[in-house]
């Protein structure tokens, strides 16, 4: 269940392909090899409404936050991070090259006894993955 919520400053937009941001956040939590394929869920919300710092227009921000179940040690969680974290500041070098930005990346573990969830998507993967080649 990891679900990654990218929030970012409006003024990214013309410094940034949004779509190819969360599909770097996809393949690199793929990458890290702890977390199901069929689980894992990247979205971005843009934020039109924002204020940084001392109020300049020129400061950007994006910020993101990772919410998975129970059940990593603190160490696998915290080289998953980092490899996810490189692989998104890697990826934004070119907008903090062109202005002020601010990135920050947050884990956050949801408690089994209070987090539901209804998927049939893992049982899609595995009868596309299962098929015979022909």
């Amino acid at each position: 269940m990891p679900h990654f919520t990218i929030e970012y400053s409006a003024n990214l937009d013309s410094r940034l392909d949004m779509g190819k941001t969360v599909d770097v956040v996809r393949k690199a939590a793929v990458e890290t090899g702890i977390f199901p394929l069929g689980g894992i869920r990247v979205r971005a919300i843009r934020c039109e409404h924002y204020a940084i710092a001392d109020g300049s227009p020129q400061f950007g921000f994006l910020d993101m936050v990772l919410r998975l179940g129970e059940g990593r040690d603190l160490a696998t969680r915290k080289k998953a991070g980092e490899h996810i974290f490189r692989a998104l500041s890697d990826h934004l070098d070119p907008v903090f090259a062109a202005g002020h930005f601010g990135l920050s990346f947050d884990m956050q573990i949801n408690d089994k006894e209070t987090s539901w969830k209804r998927n049939n998507i893992h049982g899609a993967l595995k009868e596309k993955l299962d098929l015979p080649s022909s």
